[in-house]
């Protein structure tokens, strides 16, 4: 993820939902998400990923096993989660109401993946080639869509009133997951190069007006 191709001048709608401070309890469970997230990074990088053990994290993170379960269920989880989902659903909700609903996700978008690129840039570029290099990961971004998707149509609900769980709305919300997924993946293929906030933005096109225009089937093939 990356930081935002420009300066933007603060306003109210456009600072995040006011948070109460996290207890002692909540900033000690943080911790130990993050020393098991940064354990495992760090050993993928030095040996590869499936080289990797839940074993190794819990030693390299100094915590047992059994905890580093009860955090991530998975090894895929601890490559793919992080703390920002409910954070930028927040965001999403703070958007003025009035504003364009795809005008709110934009928004949204790009705060996530400044939100990445300035903290853990390093991560984003391994969780997308993991994403493309481990069918494994792969197959686990594809389940968690759902419950991404599910937050989506929270939100969507609570700007326009529409039910949830109403078809249009999940094909709405599923799209978006599907397409954010695509773009993480289409980035790792080609090396993470250029911005990925410019990719965002030609998905988020697509979603908002369609495929762009292509050429005839006969002109590609070289016909008149």
């Amino acid at each position: 993820m990356t930081t935002m191709t420009a300066a933007r001048t603060t306003t109210p709608a456009d600072r995040p939902a006011e948070r109460p401070p996290m207890g002692l309890r909540e900033r000690k469970k943080l911790k130990t998400r993050q020393a098991i997230r940064s354990a495992t990074y760090t050993l993928v990088e030095e040996q590869g990923y499936d080289a990797t053990t839940i074993e190794q994290i819990a030693d390299r993170a100094e915590v047992s096993p059994s905890t580093v379960f009860r955090y991530f269920p998975t090894k895929e989880d601890i490559v793919l989660t992080d703390e920002y989902d409910e954070i930028l659903l927040e965001e999403l909700r703070a958007r003025p109401a009035d504003e364009p609903w795809m005008d709110s996700l934009r928004h949204v978008m790009h705060k996530a993946l400044a939100l990445g690129m300035t903290e853990e840039p390093e991560v984003s570029r391994l969780r997308a080639r993991l994403g493309v290099e481990v069918p494994a990961v792969r197959a686990r971004m594809v389940e968690s869509m759902s419950a991404a998707g599910l937050l989506i149509r929270q939100a969507v609900a609570d700007r326009t009133g529409l039910d949830q769980d109403g078809l249009e709305v999940r094909v709405f919300a599923m799209s978006l997951m599907g397409g954010l997924m695509e773009v993480s993946l289409y980035w790792a293929e080609n090396g993470c190069e250029g911005e990925l906030s410019d990719l965002m933005d030609r998905a988020m096109d697509v979603l908002e007006h369609g495929l762009p225009a292509g050429k005839p089937r006969g002109e590609l093939r070289g016909k008149p």
